[in-house]
């Protein structure tokens, strides 16, 4: 029976998360606790990629975590980031993140609907001329780099921050009592491992969040009792209230 679930994401800051309502529901204990964390590169090593931020008109931004590194590396650099420059954000939510350092002009940030770089394509598209720079994590691949070449755009990804194991504390290691974990990350599974190195997984349930989270979990020998996203149940959370309405229902 599953009473208590460590959620490896930061707690949710709305109240009306969907995961408060599971644990209402099936009067389970959730824990919120990452199991990695993200910290920037130092401008020392952001210079041995040899690039200039003033030599690009755009920024693209993919997450809060690229605006966050982008403006810390910035201000480390002593690079003034022109008024003119443009913003472009894979969600509204993130260009509105671009306050916190900005001044916000509608006419200088632009921003897609679905979270995903395609989405925000015909409007780089329209700003063809604009040289863009793509702040990403040291874990990323070349699908973006491959998108960006099919458009023909002047582009530069460079990477200003880093995923880490976010070590757990020996009181947490001793008080780890889960009947399930969640990830969301292969980078998840690898801190699991390192954080618990004689891991022994028997009646925990391990559930993840996209194919290479699966993938990773496969590889380090563990049991996957949920997998997500499906066709039916898209998000971690909805397929979550399924397992346990199974559980039940055993």
């Amino acid at each position: 029976m599953i009473k208590k679930i460590l959620v490896s994401q930061p707690k949710p800051t709305s109240e009306k998360s969907p995961y408060y309502d599971i644990a209402e529901r099936f009067g389970v204990e959730l824990v919120f606790r990452p199991f990695i964390k993200v910290e920037g590169l130092s401008a020392r090593e952001f210079r041995t990629q040899k690039v200039n931020i003033l030599d690009y008109t755009a920024i693209v931004f993919t997450s809060r975590h690229a605006i966050d590194h982008f403006f810390t590396l910035a201000k480390e650099l002593r690079a003034n980031i022109p008024e003119e420059m443009k913003y472009f954000c894979v969600t509204e939510q993130i260009a509105l993140y671009i306050q916190k350092y900005v001044q916000y002009r509608k006419r200088k940030v632009f921003f897609g609907t679905t979270g995903r770089v395609d989405d925000l394509l015909p409007s780089m598209v329209k700003h063809k001329t604009e040289k863009y720079l793509v702040p990403l994590s040291d874990v990323h691949n070349d699908s973006l780099t491959q998108l960006l070449d099919s458009k023909k755009l002047q582009h530069k990804e460079c990477v200003m921050y880093r995923t880490v194991s976010n070590n757990f504390t020996e009181e947490e290691i001793a008080n780890f009592d889960y009947d399930m974990l969640v990830f969301f990350s292969p980078s998840g599974i690898e801190s699991l491992t390192k954080n618990f190195p004689g891991f022994q997984q028997d009646k925990i349930a391990i559930a993840t969040f996209g194919p290479a989270t699966a993938k990773a979990a496969q590889d380090a020998g563990l049991r996957l009792d949920l997998e997500a996203p499906t066709e039916k149940y898209p998000s971690m959370t909805g397929a979550l209230q399924h397992y346990l309405l199974m559980q039940e229902e055993d």
